[in-house]
C-alpha cells in the first residue's frame, strides 16, 4: 500500500477518495487482473462499475454530468492503479479525452458524450499515432476532406489505447494538407460510423490489459459539426494538453517505481542465501538505499508538479522533464528490483515481472524520452 502521510499535494478530500478507490479496486479490479491480462482488454462492465463509484472523469463539471473535482483526484486514482499494477485505460479517459471534450466541445458535443464518459457507458480514445508518424504529429497522413457539409476521412492509426472498447474516437486528421500543422483538425468518429473499422488488438510486450488497436478509416463520412474545437487548430489543441498528459504519465511511473521497490524489499528480506537473507548483503542494502533516496526525491518533485499544475502554472517543459525523470526512475526501479529477485523475477507469477514489462513503454508513449529532452532543451 502506498504511504501518503508525507505527501503535500493532497488534502483530506483527496485522501478520503483514495480510500474509496482502494475499496472499489479491491472488489472489482484486483480479483480479475489476471483475466484482463489474458484477454488483452478490461471488459465494459468494469468500466461501468468505475463510473458508478465516481471514479471516471472526476474533473468534468457538474453541469456536464460530472463531479467538478480538481486534477488531484485523477492523480490519486492514477497512483493507486499504477501501484496495483493494472494497465486499465481509465486514466486516458480521465486525464486526456475528458479534457478535450469539456474544453473544446460545443454544448451539443458535451451533452452527447460527457455524461456517458462519467458513468462508464461511453469509452473514448484519441487517435494520433500512425504507422509512419508518432512523436512527429505534423507528419500524419490521415485526411478529412470536405464534401459539402461533411468530412470524408481516409487513413489509418495504430497503437491506440482503448481502441477496441471505444464508442467514440478523437481522430487527428489533416483537413487542409497544404497548410502543414495549421491544417490539422480533431474530428469525432463514433464507432458505428460506416467506413470505420477496428483492426487487431495488438500483441504487446506489456500493459496487456490495455486494449491497443489499429484503426482504419475508409471513406468514413461524418458531419462538419463533428470537428472538436476550431478547424485547423488541432495541432495547437494537442500541444495545449501536453502538460496534463505528461504529468499523468509521471504520476503513474512514480507509483509503479514505488511498488517495484516495495516488492524488492519484501522479497529480499524473505529470501535466504548462504545462511542469511538476501537483504543482509551489503550490495542489496546499498542498492535499495540508492533507490529509496531517488524515490524520496521523486515524490517531493511530483507533489511540486501536481501543485503547480493545479494552479495552472506547469509548463510543457516542466511536465516533459517530469515525464522524462519519473519514467527513467520507473525503469531503474523495476529492472533493479527484478535483478534482486533473481530467477524468480523472470517468472510471471511474481508481481515484479508484470511491473517490469509494463514499465518499458512509458519512456515511449506520450512522446519519447528523447523528444522530452528536445522539448526541455528549448526552455534553456
Amino acid at each position: 500500500m502506498l504511504a501518503t502521510s508525507y505527501r503535500t499535494a493532497y488534502n483530506e478530500d483527496h485522501e478520503a477518495f483514495r480510500d474509496t478507490v482502494r475499496k472499489v479496486f479491491a472488489e472489482h479490479l484486483t480479483p480479475h487482473m489476471d483475466q484482463h491480462e489474458a484477454d488483452g482488454i478490461v471488459p465494459r462492465d468494469v468500466w461501468k462499475k468505475m463510473g458508478d463509484a465516481g471514479m471516471l472523469c472526476m474533473t468534468v463539471k457538474e453541469e456536464n454530468g460530472g463531479l467538478g473535482l480538481d486534477f488531484g483526484f485523477n492523480c490519486v486514482l492514477t497512483e493507486e492503479l499504477s501501484y496495483l499494477g493494472s494497465s486499465a485505460g481509465f486514466t486516458l479517459q480521465n486525464d486526456i479525452t475528458a479534457n478535450y471534450f469539456e474544453r473544446l466541445g460545443n454544448p451539443e458535443q458535451r451533452a452527447k458524450y460527457l455524461p456517458g464518459m462519467v458513468s462508464g457507458d461511453i469509452i473514448t480514445a484519441i487517435a494520433m499515432t500512425e504507422p509512419g508518424a508518432g512523436s512527429d504529429l505534423q507528419g500524419i497522413r490521415t485526411t478529412a476532406k470536405k464534401d459539402g457539409n461533411h468530412l470524408v476521412i481516409n487513413g489509418s492509426k495504430t497503437y491506440i489505447t482503448n481502441g477496441q472498447n471505444a464508442d467514440c474516437v478523437i481522430v487527428v486528421a489533416k483537413t487542409d494538407p497544404e497548410k502543414g500543422a495549421k491544417g490539422i483538425s480533431l474530428v469525432l468518429v463514433d464507432a458505428d460510423t460506416p467506413g470505420f473499422e477496428r483492426g487487431r488488438n495488438l500483441d504487446k510486450i506489456g500493459q496487456h490489459a490495455a486494449d491497443t488497436s489499429e484503426l482504419f478509416f475508409n471513406d468514413c463520412r461524418v458531419p462538419m459539426t463533428n470537428i472538436l474545437g476550431a478547424e485547423g487548430m488541432g495541432f495547437v489543441h494537442l500541444m495545449e494538453e501536453l502538460p496534463q498528459e505528461r504529468l499523468g504519465i509521471a504520476v503513474g511511473a512514480q507509483a509503479a517505481a514505488q511498488r517495484a521497490f516495495d516488492e524488492a524489499v519484501t522479497f529480499t528480506k524473505d529470501r535466504k542465501a548462504f545462511g542469511k537473507t538476501v537483504f543482509e548483503f551489503q550490495n542489496t542494502k546499498f542498492t535499495l538505499a540508492d533507490l529509496k533516496a531517488k524515490l524520496q526525491v521523486g515524490w517531493a518533485h511530483l507533489d511540486w508538479a501536481i501543485r503547480k499544475h493545479l494552479a495552472g502554472e506547469l509548463t510543457t517543459a516542466e511536465a516533459s522533464a517530469a515525464k522524462l525523470w519519473h519514467t527513467d526512475l520507473q525503469w531503474e526501479c523495476c529492472d533493479t528490483a527484478l535483478q534482486l529477485h533473481g530467477g524468480a523475477g523472470y517468472m510471471n507469477e511474481y508481481a515484479i515481472a508484470r511491473l517490469w514489462r509494463d514499465a518499458r513503454v512509458t519512456r515511449i508513449f506520450g512522446g519519447t524520452n528523447e523528444i522530452m529532452k528536445e522539448v526541455i532543451s528549448r526552455s534553456i
